[in-house]
C-alpha cells in the first residue's frame, strides 16, 4: 500500500514538473533563436529598403545574401526537430510561449526544404525584384514612370495616347513572365517536399488560413457583389463611352483610367484630386494621425517619400527592427491617389509602431497580414470622405466655408464613388485570388488565356482582339508577393467591421460609415489597446472577436457597400 502511494506521489510530481521543464526548454530555444534572428533580420530589412530606394545592384545582391542566411536559420534541421518534439509533447501552458511555438513551428516548417532550393528561390526573387524596380515604360522612345502612366490613363481623352500608355505598362510582363513561371515551379517544388499539394495551399495553411474557408468566402463575395457590380459596370461603360466618344462595345482596358481596372474610374461629378492639388500630403497625414492620438513624426522622418531615379515606383511600409524603426517608401504627388496611399501606409506604420514593446520579439508584429491591411484600408478610405476633406486639408476660414458648401452638394457622389471603388476592387481581387490559385495548381496551362478569361468573367472587361501577351506578369504581386493578394479583400471586410464598431461604440455615431474619424484620440486609444498592443499574441480571429465582439464577418462590408 505504501509502495503504491509513493509511486502515485512520484507520478503526480512528474506530471507537475514535466510541463515546467518543457516550457523552460522552449524559452531557452526562443532566446537562442532571437540572438541569431534579430540582428540578421534587422540588417536585412535595412539593406532591402536601401536597395528599393536606390535600385543599386550591389544592395540587391547583399539583400539576397542576408535573406539566404536568414532562411538558413529557419531551415536548420536540429532546431526544427527540437521544436517538433516540444510541440508533440503538447504540455505548454503559458499562453505566450504556446503562441510563439505555433508561429515558429509554421515558420520552420515552411523552410524545411533543400537549402540549395531555398537559395535558388531567393536568388530568383531578387533578380525579379531588380527587374521590376528598374523598369520604366517607354512610349515612342521616351521613358515614363508609373505615376506618369497613371496620369495619362486617368486624365487623357486621347484614345491613341491611352492605348499606348496601357500597352507600354504591360511590357514588363513580356520581360519577366518566363522567369515568374520558373519561380512558381520552384516554389511548388518546395511545397511538395514539405508534404503540401502546391505553394498556394502551403502559404495559406502556414499563415493560419484554411484554403477551403478562403475559397468559400470568395465564392460568397462573388455572389454578393456579382449582380450589383454588373449594374455599376453598365453605368461606368455608359459614362466612359461618352467621355471617349466610342461605342460601349469598343471600350477596352485602356479606357478604364488605370492599368488594371482595380480602382473606380471617375464617373461622378467629383474630382478628388483637386482637393489635394498643391497640398502638402505629408503634413496632412502627420496632422491627421496626431489628431487621433497616433503620432507618426518618427516614421515620416525615417521614410523616403518622393520620386527619384532607380527607385521602386510603388509604396510600402516596413518594420525594420520591431522596436519602433518603421519606414515608408513612397513616390508622393499632390493628388487623391497619394493621399489615399499615405493614409494607407501610415496605417501599417502605426500598427507596427504601437505594438506592445514588452511582447516577445516573435509576437511583436500584426496578428495576421490581413489585419494590418484592414487598418491601412480603413484609414486609406478617408481620403474621399467629404467631412474628412473639410477637416484635414488645411484651409483658411473663407476656403473652409466655400469647401463646406461644395461638399454639401458633392456628398452623395463622393460616397457613391467610394462604394463603386469597393465593388471594382472586390472584383479585381477575385481575378487575382483565382489566378494565383490556378497558377500554382497548374503553371503549365495557358496562363494568358486564364488571365483573359478571369478578367472578362469577373471584371467584365473586353480584352484587345488578338492580344496574347502575359499581362498577368505585369502585376508585381504575382511574382514577388505570392499568395497574398486575397488578404487585401479580407482586410476590406475587417475594415468595415472596425469602422462599424468604432463609429457605434467609441464615437457614438448615428451613421458610422459616414463618420470622418478625425480629431478624436479615443480612436487611437481603442486601436492601441485592442488591435496594435496585442501584436500576434492571439490567433487573428480571436483578436478580432476581442476587438469587435464577433469573429470576422462579411456582413458589415455588405451593409456598407452592397445592400
Amino acid at each position: 500500500m505504501a509502495l503504491i502511494t509513493t509511486l502515485s506521489i512520484l507520478l503526480f510530481m512528474q506530471c507537475i514538473s514535466e510541463p515546467g521543464k518543457v516550457e523552460e526548454e522552449l524559452a531557452v530555444f526562443i532566446d537562442s533563436l532571437e540572438k541569431d534572428v534579430i540582428p540578421l533580420s534587422t540588417e536585412l530589412n535595412i539593406v532591402w529598403h536601401k536597395a528599393n530606394i536606390s535600385g543599386n545592384e550591389e544592395a540587391f545582391k547583399k539583400a539576397a545574401e542576408l535573406q539566404i542566411k536568414l532562411a538558413g536559420i529557419y531551415s536548420g534541421k536540429e532546431r526544427f526537430n527540437q521544436l517538433q518534439t516540444i510541440k508533440e509533447k503538447d504540455s505548454i501552458d503559458n499562453e505566450l510561449l504556446k503562441r510563439q511555438l505555433d508561429l515558429l513551428y509554421n515558420k520552420f516548417l515552411g523552410n524545411q526544404a533543400d537549402p540549395l532550393l531555398l537559395e535558388e528561390i531567393i536568388q530568383a526573387e531578387t533578380a525579379l525584384e531588380k527587374k521590376y524596380t528598374g523598369f520604366r515604360a517607354s512610349i515612342e522612345g521616351d521613358q515614363y514612370t508609373d505615376n506618369q502612366l497613371e496620369n495619362i490613363l486617368k486624365k487623357s481623352t486621347d484614345k491613341s495616347a491611352l492605348k499606348k500608355a496601357w500597352l507600354a505598362s504591360k511590357v514588363i510582363g513580356d520581360e519577366v513572365a518566363e522567369d515568374v513561371v520558373k519561380l512558381v515551379k520552384l516554389r511548388n517544388k518546395l511545397a511538395r517536399e514539405l508534404g503540401f499539394t502546391n505553394y498556394h495551399e502551403m502559404s495559406l495553411k502556414l499563415s493560419e488560413q484554411d484554403p477551403e474557408d478562403v475559397l468559400s468566402l470568395f465564392n460568397e463575395l462573388d455572389e454578393l457583389t456579382g449582380e450589383t457590380f454588373a449594374e455599376v459596370k453598365k453605368e461606368i461603360d455608359q459614362y466612359l463611352a461618352g467621355r471617349y466618344n466610342v461605342k460601349i462595345k469598343e471600350l477596352r482596358p485602356w479606357h478604364y483610367q488605370n492599368r488594371f481596372f482595380q480602382e473606380a474610374p471617375e464617373i461622378f461629378n467629383v474630382d478628388v484630386d483637386k482637393y489635394y492639388k498643391n497640398k502638402d500630403i505629408v503634413a496632412i497625414s502627420r496632422d491627421y494621425y496626431e489628431g487621433i492620438g497616433l503620432p507618426v513624426d518618427d516614421i515620416l522622418k525615417n521614410s523616403d517619400l518622393f520620386e527619384k531615379e532607380g527607385k521602386n515606383q510603388h509604396a510600402y511600409c516596413t518594420d525594420i527592427d520591431r522596436k519602433g524603426d518603421v519606414r515608408i517608401l513612397a513616390n508622393i504627388q499632390s493628388n487623391g491617389n497619394w493621399m489615399n496611399t499615405m493614409l494607407h501606409e501610415l496605417g501599417h506604420g502605426v500598427y507596427s509602431k504601437y505594438n506592445d514593446p514588452e511582447l516577445p520579439y516573435f509576437l511583436r508584429t500584426h496578428a495576421h497580414a490581413f489585419t494590418t491591411e484592414a487598418i491601412a484600408n480603413m484609414f486609406g478610405r478617408l481620403y474621399s470622405n467629404p467631412e474628412w476633406i473639410i477637416e484635414n486639408t488645411g484651409n483658411d476660414e473663407d476656403e473652409t466655408e466655400e469647401l463646406e458648401n461644395e461638399m454639401e452638394e458633392l456628398e452623395d457622389d463622393l460616397h457613391a464613388n467610394l462604394r463603386v471603388g469597393q465593388l471594382v476592387f472586390s472584383r479585381w481581387c477575385q481575378v487575382m485570388y483565382r489566378f494565383e490559385k490556378q497558377l500554382y495548381e497548374n503553371p503549365d496551362q495557358d496562363l494568358n488565356a486564364l488571365w483573359r478569361d478571369l478578367v472578362e468573367n469577373y471584371q467584365l472587361l473586353r480584352q484587345p482582339e488578338g492580344r496574347n501577351n502575359p499581362d498577368w506578369a505585369a502585376k508585381v504581386h504575382i511574382a514577388l508577393y505570392p499568395c497574398y493578394y486575397h488578404n487585401y479583400l479580407l482586410g476590406e471586410l475587417l475594415a468595415s467591421q472596425l469602422v462599424s464598431y468604432i463609429g457605434s461604440e467609441i464615437l457614438m455615431s448615428e451613421d458610422p460609415y459616414y463618420d470622418n474619424f478625425s480629431n478624436n484620440p479615443g480612436i487611437g486609444d481603442y486601436l492601441q489597446e485592442y488591435v496594435f498592443y496585442p501584436g500576434a499574441s492571439y490567433h487573428w480571429n480571436e483578436m478580432i472577436e476581442n476587438a469587435t465582439g464577433e469573429p470576422l464577418t462579411s456582413s458589415y462590408y455588405a451593409e456598407q457597400f452592397i445592400e
